[in-house]
């Protein structure tokens, strides 16, 4: 029986990232992935999906991003930037390897997975949102004829040509899934509540640097004297070119499916061939609940760290794992803790 000192679940940019710090450290620890290749949830992602920061603010730490043509980094730069991160570092992934459960065995972890049992010392659990998308449980959505998917499915507009489509979710996804699906089909964008547009000079770099100031304590506005946070829509090029077209006019939420479509809050009713939910994703900790600590899929943590188990750390879930985790420029400051807290064990 081999021991680990650390294994990490998830090999995306939080695993990445924890796998980084790590290496400062004479630990025996190795990285399982379930996906076939470097990419982790950006895999998963519809192809022509941009980031919404420049190169030099969509980096892990320790080595930048190469800068490409485009001021935005798209979908392929960016899986082939973590690609060639592992690389760089040598770090151990071991892959497609699908974590099934974990089970304590007095001090140490027992993992199972699909290719076979490994133990270790300590474990991360990385595996972030994507595995877990959440649509919302409206009424009647069962008795729907056309078609549901959430934004995890959705790649490209080419099958929505022609059709009378609802996009729901009123975040960056929501907008730019809206502004590549409105140029082939008859769209009409639902939301919670009127979408909040940043400035179209105001990018994801501010919001990481508001990140960073919430990180140390403080709190203040981008310098262009804007208070932005990580749910507003930034204004990248293809949203402006749909709001050039006029198509970023969001209604409130309706009241119900029936067979053809929904039915509004007033009572009329609109007919659709699909919906796209881009509404947004729950934390992937399935394979946890054998330990006894998820409650409504959360873990108990002290920053990083879970209060009930503390040789297990949650990176990249969102702020309950530390404030901008799950974003690509703020998991470095989360990962970079975790990792002096895992090698403290061993000193």
């Amino acid at each position: 029986m081999k021991l680990y000192d650390t294994l990490i679940i998830g090999g995306g940019q939080a695993g990445l990232s924890v796998a980084y710090f790590l290496r400062r450290y004479k630990l025996n620890y190795l990285v399982l992935d379930d996906h076939q290749k470097a990419g982790g949830s950006w895999l998963e992602t519809w192809d022509s999906l941009k980031l919404f920061s420049p190169t030099e603010f969509s980096s892990l730490s320790g080595w930048g991003m190469p800068k490409g043509i485009n001021e935005y980094p798209d979908k392929a730069e960016f899986i082939s930037y973590l690609e060639q991160y592992e690389l760089r570092y040598k770090i151990p992934v071991k892959r497609p390897v699908k974590v099934l459960s974990i089970v304590k065995e007095n001090t140490i972890f027992k993992v199972e997975t699909n290719k076979g049992v490994f133990y270790s010392k300590t474990v991360v659990s990385a595996t972030g949102t994507a595995q877990a998308p959440f649509v919302p449980d409206y009424p009647n959505r069962e008795v729907f004829l056309g078609t549901q998917m959430h934004s995890s499915e959705y790649r490209s507009p080419g099958n929505f040509t022609g059709k009378n489509v609802l996009i729901v979710g009123g975040g960056n996804s929501g907008a730019q899934v809206l502004a590549e699906v409105s140029k082939v089909a008859q769209t009409q964008w639902v939301t919670l509540k009127e979408p909040s547009f940043l400035p179209d000079d105001i990018d994801g770099r501010y919001l990481f640097n508001d990140a960073t100031d919430t990180f140390h304590g403080k709190t203040g506005t981008t310098n262009a004297g804007t208070k932005a946070t990580l749910s507003d829509i930034v204004m990248i090029e293809s949203v402006k070119e749909a709001r050039g077209r006029g198509v970023l006019h969001a209604k409130r939420m309706f009241h119900s499916f029936y067979e053809k479509g929904v039915i509004w809050e007033d009572g009329t009713k609109s007919t659709y061939d699909m919906v796209i939910w881009c509404t947004g994703f729950r934390a992937n900790l399935k394979y946890l609940a054998p330990l006894g600590i998820v409650v409504n899929n959360r873990i108990e943590t002290t920053y990083t760290r879970s209060v009930i188990e503390p040789n297990l750390w949650l990176v990249g879930y969102g702020s309950w794992t530390g404030f901008a985790s799950a974003t690509i420029y703020g998991v470095g400051k989360t990962a970079r803790q975790t990792a002096k807290e895992i090698a403290a064990l061993f000193d």
